[in-house]
Formats: C-alpha cells, structure tokens, sequence
C-alpha cells in the first residue's frame, strides 16, 4: 500500500457516502485542505447506480427517492440544482405524476398526491384528518425540516411548527391509525409512511417519522435524479475537486495510524467499523458504549429490467413513482416480526418505479423496477419470491414482463455497502432511544472522545436518508474546533 503521509492534509474523510462527501466539500469550501478516502471503487456509497441486470438499465442500488434531499438544510445549502456561473445545474431532479401510490390489495388501492386536498379527497371520510395532519406540516416544510433534521440546534429553526409536529408525531403510528383514522385507505397509507422508520409501529415516534414522509411529499414531492443516483454522488464529487479536495476511491482503511497528519480527521462509518480501524485509540468508555450499539431488520431488495411498465391492476398506480404493497395490518406485522427476527410470508412491499419520472434509465419502452420487504436483522433467506408473489397480486401478469432480475438479501447488500451491516439500512435501529443517542446523548454527538476525531455516518443524527445532515454537521463541529466559519481557511 503506498504511503498516504503528507504535510499537506488539513482533514482526512474515510468514506465517500452522501455524509462523507458532504463533510469533505463543507471542510473543502471552507479552505482546508481535504482527502476523501473511499473502499469502492466508485464513490457514492448508498447512491451508486449500475447497470446490474441488462446493458441499458441503470439501477439504483442504494437510496432512489430524494425528497430529504430537497427539504436539507445541507442540500439546499450546496444548491446542487441551481445553475452555476455556466448556467449548467449540476444535478437534475424530476418528479413522476404523483409521489406515492398504495397497492392495498388487487382491488384497492389509494394515491398520495402533491395536493393535499386531492389526496384527502380520495382517502372518503378520512379526508378531514389526512388534511388536519399534513395541511399545515407541508406548507411550512423547510423550518420544520430543517428543525428535525438539525435536531441540536438551539433555539430551534421554527419553534411552532416543530412543537405542532411533535405533539402530533409522538405517537405511535398503530395508536393514530386505530384511533384517528376510521378507513384502510387512510390507515395503509399512515402505515406505510411510517414503516420507513424500520421499527415496530408500536413504538412512539413512528406517527412522526410518517407525517414528516407525507408532508415531504405535499411540499416537495418525491423526485429521482436524471441519470440515477450516482448523479448526486458526482455531483458532490465535483463540488469537492473544485474546492482543492482530493478522492481516491479503491482504497480500504484499516487502521487510524495510516492515515497522514491531518488536523481533523471525520469517519462515514458505523460503529462496527469505528470500532475495526479506530478501537485502539478510543477510550474504553467510548469502546464499551459503540460495541453496545444496536443493529436493526434488514430488507431483501430486488432490481428487475422489465419489457414494459408494471401491470397494475389499478391503472393509476402507473403514475406512482413508489407504490407501497400492503394492507395496514401486513405492515405492522412484517415490522413487529422482523425486529423480532421472525420471518412472514406475507410482507409488506415498497417498490419504486423511477422510470415513470426519468425515462433515461431503460432503452426506449422498457423500464426498472427496485423493490425491497423488510427481514430480520442478517437473513441469509431467499426472500425473491415473497416480493414477486406481492407484486404479481397487485399486477397481475408482472413475471411475463421481466426480462432480468438481481436479488441482493442482507449479506449481498453488506458486501456492496460495509455500512449496510446485517441489511440494516439505516445505521442501526431508530427507536426512540438510539434516536435520542446517536451515537451518544449529547449536543455534538459527532465528537468522539479523541480530540479531532468526528463520526459522520447514518449511525449520527439525524439518521439514516440521503439528507447529508450527519457530514454537514460533523464537519461544522470540526470547523469550529479549528476556529473557522464556512468561507474562511481554518
């Protein structure tokens, strides 16, 4: 391996996921000098795209759906779709006809729109609490994003609006959906929104993790990028290289001690990996408390290239970018059963069809199809089946259209993604305690106990999505110790 030392590194970045790359471009924009250190050999992370089924179709084999990645504070920052001095936008995002559909079974199903009056005039006589609940959380969507996701700010970005989502979103999602909620339309939809928690419904918080999704979508809608995924990632890339910052990708760490010198130095990795490069420098504190940190369900996902669109017993499906599959009741239980380690044959079943909104992915009458079920935490079970039996209830004929499939369960996904530890997507559960400590109960939970030390991944707050919040903010903390504000050598 050749020698990294250099006297010239100011900050090194291990890891070029979405948080790395948007830690190494705020160091970068700010005058240090910034390595990016990354295992694969294509930066990315969980946005890498590829064409792994046919020549032609390019899928995303990580994150898909950007709506975080509208509403960040760190995105909207970085202003990757705004046109730049040359008047080229280096990311393009676009949107399908409605974000989300809900496949409730072969004959019912119910859409999420950008309007919150069309939606809620579909949902029949829960129309009046879908509104209640979503009207005024989509109309002040950027405080009450940025609230949430830059969750140690003090005093918060828009006090009221995240106190009015809080006392709505404590709950669990299965209490509101029984309680508030009268139809399953209504309640497959909560369900499915707040299923991206990736815990029990029963648990508290998971009303909100669904409202905050369901806003999302009425406010900012649920776009894909042009291109794929991979998109984002070099366009982080190249902000990074314009700003001085350097990117070796095929390069795996092992240790701390063969990094160069640098004056910071901030891991986009889970604990499981702070541990495996970092354990001996840390304290034993700080060693005890990472090795206690918990993994949450996996998910099986599958990519298929199909000769033609899904074949959706309801017709209006085909203008959903994702469509959820599922009765209210199957969703809990998949969630329940998974934490639990059990496995249902049943699951629940989110699929997204990106090209509704970006024709580009597939040759000309063709399109993709990504599609995943929740399992627990590390199965090696097959579990391709379950998702094409669910599909082809709610489209009839859907096996006739494929052309090419590539399965990925939980080890397959971990090889791909080393953060993906067990298929976990997330960095480790979102209950309400690893929420609250992520990594650890603190204002600057991105410090480690070593001076100049920072963790940027998913396993900080404010969690798992592709909102780059966790590097933003990791990179803000080590731009303070170092005495410099954004804009300005440290």
């Amino acid at each position: 391996m050749p020698s990294l030392r250099s006297p010239d590194v100011d900050a090194v970045v291990v890891g070029a996921g979405p948080n790395g790359l948007v830690a190494a471009v705020r160091l970068a924009e700010a005058g240090l000098r910034v390595l990016v250190l990354e295992t694969a050999d294509q930066a990315g992370g969980g946005l890498r795209s590829a064409e792994v089924t046919l020549p032609g179709f390019v899928h995303d084999l990580g994150a898909t759906v950007h709506a975080l990645g509208l509403a960040s504070p760190a995105m909207r920052a970085l202003a990757l779709t705004e046109p730049g001095p040359d008047g080229r936008a280096a990311l393009e995002l676009v949107h399908p006809p409605a974000p989300l559909g809900h496949a409730i079974d072969a004959g019912r199903s119910t859409l999420l729109h950008r309007s919150v009056d069309a939606t809620a005039a579909g949902l029949g006589r829960d129309g009046r609490a879908w509104r209640g609940m979503l009207a005024r959380l989509s109309a002040n969507w950027p405080g009450l994003t940025a609230s949430v996701l830059d969750a140690t700010r003090l005093p918060p970005h828009d006090l009221g609006a995240l106190l009015g989502f809080g006392v709505r979103g404590v709950w669990p999602a299965s209490f509101v959906a029984g309680t508030v909620l009268r139809e399953e339309p209504a309640r497959a939809l909560l369900a499915g929104l707040a299923a991206h928690a990736a815990v029990p419904l029963s648990q508290p918080l998971t009303t909100g993790i669904g409202l905050m999704l369901g806003g999302l979508a009425h406010g900012v809608g649920w776009p894909v990028a042009r291109g794929g995924s991979q998109r984002v990632a070099d366009a982080l890339v190249e902000r990074l290289r314009a700003a001085g910052g350097e990117l070796r990708t095929g390069h795996r760490v092992t240790s701390l001690a063969e990094l160069p010198s640098a004056r910071v130095t901030l891991l986009d990795l889970t604990p499981r990996q702070v541990l495996a490069i970092a354990g001996d420098a840390l304290p034993a504190r700080e060693v005890r408390r990472l090795a206690r940190w918990r993994y949450g369900a996996g998910v099986f996902a599958a990519h298929w290239a199909l000769d033609g669109p899904v074949p959706w017993a309801d017709p209006a499906l085909a203008g959903a970018g994702t469509v959820h599959i599922g009765t209210s009741a199957q969703i809990a239980r998949t969630e329940r059963d998974a934490a639990r380690g059990r496995h249902v044959d049943d699951p629940w079943v989110l699929a997204v069809q990106a090209t509704v909104a970006d024709p580009t992915r597939a040759p000309a009458g063709k399109h993709t199809l990504w599609a995943y079920c929740r399992v627990p935490y590390g199965s090696p079970m097959d579990a391709l089946p379950h998702l094409e039996r669910q599909l082809e209830r709610v489209a009839p004929g859907f096996r006739d259209r494929v052309l090419a499939v590539h399965p990925m369960g939980p080890a397959e996904l971990e090889a791909w993604n080393a953060n993906l530890v067990g298929g976990d997507i997330g960095g480790g559960a979102t209950d309400l305690r690893q929420l609250a400590a992520r990594p650890r109960l603190s204002l600057t939970p991105w410090a480690m106990s070593v001076p100049g030390l920072y963790l940027c991944s998913s396993s900080t707050l404010p969690g798992g999505g592709v909102h780059g919040m966790g590097g933003w903010n990791a990179a803000g903390a080590a731009l303070a110790r170092l005495g410099a504000r954004p804009g300005e050598s440290a």
